[in-house]
């Protein structure tokens, strides 16, 4: 099992939806950009296999070289696969095409559901972990391995939900998920909040999709939604988070006060007090 953070330890986030296309990505990027802009040290793990979160920190294929694929493969410690970013007090651990591979590779490895919970934990260890206050994990958009591994080393699970007619089914299956994995892999582990995207006020479904999703979770929900804003679609194209490529759109600024609501729920916790 999973070990229980002790306070000087990073709070493991995952960012994870099932469903393709609800802005899980461009969630992790920005809110990991967002987090770091507000002084809090980051670690983002990219755990899918198109490499979108590393792409979209400038990092090409070309440039990644130790990636999250060779950490889960148990050849290289986590802090071999971590590089810095632009943004001061972001670092990333890359990923690329050969992760998708690693399925069927770690099918009968010891401990395959938990390769990245002890990575993490190693670089907990290590004089750089003990710095870093949050790991984000990007998810890839299935019920793989993958994903699995980054539920297994996840203290909470933050969840992208498109305002769309789909979302509450959507919603259903990564709740099912998580419960399964509390069950049976890792008992901390906890929803963090949901996060609305690409929320369109003029939009008359939008506004049945947040009320269906805020009656069913209540608080659950955070407060911010993030609005469409063809701002933060052309960013990932300049290689850049929102932030730094438009900070006062209303994408970027969305993503600045999601960040407060993640740091203010995470001290309400019991055990930050």
């Amino acid at each position: 099992m999973s070990a229980t953070h002790s306070p000087h330890k990073p709070r493991v986030l995952a960012i994870a939806n099932q469903k393709g296309g609800v802005g899980k990505t461009t969630t992790a990027i920005n809110l990991a950009t967002a987090l770091a802009a507000v002084g809090e040290k980051v670690l983002l793990i990219d755990l899918d296999p198109q490499g979108n979160a590393s792409t979209g920190l400038g990092v090409s294929a070309a440039d990644r070289g130790v990636t999250t694929y060779d950490v889960l493969c148990g050849e290289y410690r986590l802090e071999a696969a971590v590089t810095e970013t632009d943004i001061p007090g972001l670092l990333l651990a890359s990923a690329g095409v050969d992760l998708a591979g690693a399925e069927l590779e770690l099918i009968d490895a010891e401990r395959r559901h938990y390769r990245l919970a002890d990575a993490i934990e190693e670089f907990g260890e290590a004089a750089a972990g003990v710095e870093t206050s949050y790991i984000l994990i990007d998810c890839p958009p299935s019920l793989s391995l993958l994903t699995v591994n980054a539920l297994a080393a996840a203290d909470a699970v933050i969840v992208p939900l498109q305002c769309e007619f789909f979302a509450l089914e959507g919603l259903s299956q990564i709740m099912r998920t998580i419960e399964t994995v509390r069950a049976r892999i890792n008992p901390q582990i906890e929803l963090q909040g949901v996060v609305l995207t690409m929320h369109d006020r003029r939009n008359n479904l939008t506004a049945q999709v947040e009320e269906d999703v805020r009656a069913h979770l209540k608080d659950k929900v955070y407060r911010t939604v993030i609005p469409r804003n063809v701002r933060i679609s052309e960013a990932p194209s300049h290689g850049k988070p929102a932030l730094l490529y438009d900070l006062k759109c209303p994408g970027s600024q969305a993503y600045i006060q999601l960040a407060s609501e993640v740091i203010q729920r995470e001290r309400a916790r019991p055990e930050a007090a």
